[in-house]
């Protein structure tokens, strides 16, 4: 946690447990490696949490490397360590990443990384940001992304699907409720 909060205890402590218990050394790892793929500066890419954390706070690594998807993307990356200034840069960073194609839900809010809330949720993000590198020619990581299965019918394939009765809706054909016995009655 970023040094000017104090401690979290009773359920704050345990809310915080458990977002970081989300946290992956694995994919974090992979992340600074791709980090220092697309960018080549020469990176400690330990994913241990305090290292990943470390090396992104100020938001400069991060600005360079959307530089380096999207040429000039970020106008200007503050150098000081003033915490406005690094917000502003991880700020900067977040918009091109949403005008590269990483979905909203995908992103991460500036405090999750300046003050060291949820640090998953910045993994997820570069992950998210690596499979668009692929769209502008770079190294990509993380799962390919799917491509659309756009499926075209015939008038007259959709006309034969409205006669079909789903599985899930039965068939009531022959049925007969005769000799359905309710309780001690019959009936016809």
């Amino acid at each position: 946690m970023a040094c000017n909060r104090a401690t979290k205890s009773g359920f704050a402590a345990e809310a915080q447990r458990k977002v970081n218990s989300k946290y992956s050394e694995e994919l974090a790892q992979e992340c600074l490696e791709w980090i220092k793929t697309i960018t080549g500066e020469n990176l400690n890419t330990s994913g241990d949490m305090d290292n990943f954390y470390e090396t992104l706070k100020d938001g400069t690594l991060l600005c360079r490397l959307v530089n380096h998807v999207q040429e000039g993307s970020v106008k200007k990356i503050n150098q000081s360590t003033m915490a406005f200034k690094c917000m502003e840069n991880i700020n900067g960073f977040l918009e091109v990443a949403r005008g590269l194609g990483v979905p909203p839900q995908e992103t991460f809010q500036t405090v999750d990384l300046w003050e060291r809330q949820n640090l998953n949720s910045v993994v997820i993000c570069l992950q998210s940001l690596g499979r668009k590198a692929g769209n502008y020619g770079k190294p990509s990581i993380g799962p390919k992304e799917a491509d659309k299965n756009v499926r075209k019918f015939t008038d007259e394939q959709l006309r034969a699907g409205q006669g079909v009765i789903s599985l899930q809706y039965g068939s009531n054909k022959g049925a007969n409720q005769s000799g359905i016995n309710f309780g001690n009655t019959r009936h016809m």
